[in-house]
């Protein structure tokens, strides 16, 4: 991860929902422990660099419902997006139907997008995006990385690109100026 220079976080949600609220179940059923659990989340965040790339695995909830979506995956994606001193990259694992309906309405909602690996190894973008931006995050999946010097090329639509890359749904590295693919940055989380 040196060309791109970003600290790996991996978090399992369900581990810190069962450390944060003492649940034996793995249900994100209320806005408090929604709440809670974001916060343990932001705690473990403060402690990664100035970049960082965090899959969050929500493997082992079985349970997320709106307000828990909320919280947890839209809430920290826009607080992310408004700190000044840490740029955070997010892919969300284990997001299957019994949560994708719920993180899809508020990711939609609040105008927000993201990166979820839906089945293993198969990864989507989720919540509110234009066209360009999802043929462009298509093409860069399928590559995984772009050189600077192909991007007209390969990515034609610059406009798209650099709302990827705005959004943090694709990255772009600050020495080779390549264009990487959340999903092949996170493959070695685990």
């Amino acid at each position: 991860m040196t060309d791109v220079g970003l600290d790996p976080i991996w978090i399992d949600v369900g581990q810190v929902l069962q450390r944060t609220v003492t649940s034996l179940y793995s249900h994100l059923v209320t806005r408090q422990t929604g709440r809670a659990v974001r916060m343990a989340i932001e705690i473990q965040l403060r402690t990664a660099g100035e970049r960082s790339l965090s899959l969050i695995d929500l493997s082992e909830v079985v349970i997320i419902d709106f307000s828990c979506a909320d919280e947890v995956v839209a809430q920290l994606l826009e607080g992310s997006r408004q700190s000044r001193t840490h740029e955070a990259f997010f892919v969300f694992r284990g997001v299957h139907e019994p949560h994708r309906d719920q993180i899809e309405t508020v990711l939609e909602r609040r105008g927000l997008a993201a990166v979820a690996e839906t089945d293993p190894g198969t990864y989507q973008l989720l919540g509110r995006h234009t066209d360009g931006e999802a043929r462009m995050w298509a093409e860069l999946e399928q590559r995984g990385l772009v050189e600077a010097a192909e991007l007209g090329t390969l990515l034609p639509d610059l406009e798209a690109v650099e709302l990827l890359v705005e959004r943090r749904l694709a990255l772009r590295s600050p020495i080779s100026g390549r264009i990487h693919a959340l999903s092949r940055l996170v493959r070695h989380l685990h």
